[in-house]
């Protein structure tokens, strides 16, 4: 079979697509390529995944393919596997009565290609292809892509009150593909916007983490600002006051690091971060990166602060570079390298006028993002586990039971040992701990 209808797409990918197809079509049903898939193709972007849609009903599709998953059938979607290969086919539909502004309460199977792309979102994505290549575009798609336009099916406001998220997708889609809204989608989209309300945070997470990983995430932001969808989702975000010159490196930053941007260009402390995370369903691990690079941020300038007011304003010779690596040290036991990595990337990317600090305290910070990779190398340990001493050794040692006295002790050591005041050797340990206890 010849696959050179898809130009960006695994071969063996659509070489099994045109298979499903093509097994549909010799038992008498229509069968399409459908949505992104078509839609990518047209657009010359690579192609992940490929839907297909039929005129056949589900069960006619189970009994002519040996590997098919009951995805969705009650709503007319299986997978079918060829060598691998996931194809989500769905039978030609109709939806009605989305009674949780989601999910269609009433699905009818219809014969007709044009009726089943009349209930999908977007112009873009209401194209489908037949196994040759010849398409069905009953709405403009393909005109709609040429002008770089994304445009509803039909009434903009049904659209998006079938799905609210609709009104999510599409800015992700301007935003990432670089188009222009429709006036009519526009306006229906102001229109419906409080039926965002309805929508999972988790949903609305996912189309947000697309849209700041795309190419343009400020187009997307500025998108969202001036149609002030994010104020009516279950959990609102403070992003008006997020100040824009603090964004203008964004796409620098690798995809978790714009999320950092973004909380830290709103001025939210790590606890208000922390809160609106947890409620935007982050996982733990990425809101634990986040929160602890906005303490690192906060720690780190009140120490420039303090160490600055120590100097004499305006002579470079009077850094004391000494005070500000104990500084580095004492963070990077308190929050981890990694969160020292990622601070520093941000750093690059803020322009000095956002903090707002004194010329002078700024001498500081950049002095530290200079001199603070080598000083994390020089830091070989940086945990507590990784000392060449363990809390039995000390009770033993000081012949004295455990307690609060043993955690201080142990920290006590880490910070001489990653400063790099004693080495890392059980016998110094011992020594220096007997000196802070003789000395107590």
């Amino acid at each position: 079979m010849n696959t050179n209808t898809w130009k960006h797409a695994d071969q063996e990918m659509a070489l099994h697509g045109r298979e499903v197809i093509h097994t549909l079509s010799a038992a008498g049903h229509e069968a399409y390529w459908v949505g992104g898939c078509v839609r990518d193709e047209l657009l010359g972007r690579a192609i992940h995944d490929m839907d297909l849609t039929t005129s056949a009903e589900p069960e006619q599709v189970v009994a002519l393919f040996p590997h098919v998953i009951p995805t969705g059938i009650q709503h007319g979607t299986v997978t079918v596997m060829q060598e691998g290969h996931a194809f989500e086919v769905t039978t030609f539909r109709t939806e009605s009565g989305y009674a949780d502004h989601r999910r269609p309460t009433e699905v009818a199977f219809v014969k007709d290609i044009r009726e089943d792309l009349m209930r999908r979102d977007f112009t873009m994505n209401a194209i489908a292809m037949a196994e040759h290549g010849e398409r069905v575009d009953p709405f403009g798609g393909e005109a709609d892509l040429r002008a770089a336009l994304v445009r509803c099916v039909g009434r903009a406001e049904e659209r998006f009150e079938e799905d609210g998220l609709r009104m999510l997708r599409c800015i992700r889609f301007a935003s990432v593909f670089r188009f222009r809204v429709a006036y009519n989608t526009w306006k229906g989209m102001i229109r419906r916007r409080e039926g965002l309300r309805y929508i999972a945070m988790e949903r609305v997470r996912v189309e947000l983490e697309k849209m700041l990983a795309g190419p343009d995430p400020l187009r997307g932001l500025e998108m969202l600002g001036r149609s002030g969808l994010l104020s009516c989702t279950k959990v609102s975000v403070p992003w008006q006051q997020c100040e824009a010159q603090a964004l203008k490196g964004i796409v620098q930053l690798p995809e978790e690091l714009r999320w950092g941007l973004l909380l830290m260009s709103c001025r939210l402390t790590s606890e208000a971060a922390d809160e609106l995370l947890r409620a935007w369903t982050f996982s733990n691990a990425v809101r634990l990166r986040l929160v602890h690079l906005l303490e690192w941020e906060t720690e780190l300038i009140s120490y420039a602060v303090a160490i600055a007011g120590n100097s004499v304003p305006g002579d470079a010779n009077s850094i004391d570079d000494e005070a500000l690596r104990r500084s580095w040290i004492r963070l990077l036991i308190k929050l981890g390298k990694d969160t020292a990595s990622d601070w520093l990337e941000l750093y690059k990317t803020l322009p000095a006028s956002f903090r707002g600090l004194s010329p002078w305290v700024e001498k500081h910070v950049a002095k530290i993002a200079e001199l603070a990779s080598s000083w994390t190398k020089q830091a070989v340990v940086v945990r507590i586990k990784d000392l060449n001493i363990t809390g039995n050794e000390l009770v033993q040692a000081m012949n004295r039971p455990g307690g609060p006295w043993l955690g201080q002790m142990m920290e006590q050591l880490l910070q001489a040992v990653a400063r790099g005041d004693i080495p890392n050797e059980t016998e110094t340990l011992l020594q220096e701990a007997k000196q802070v206890m003789s000395s107590e």
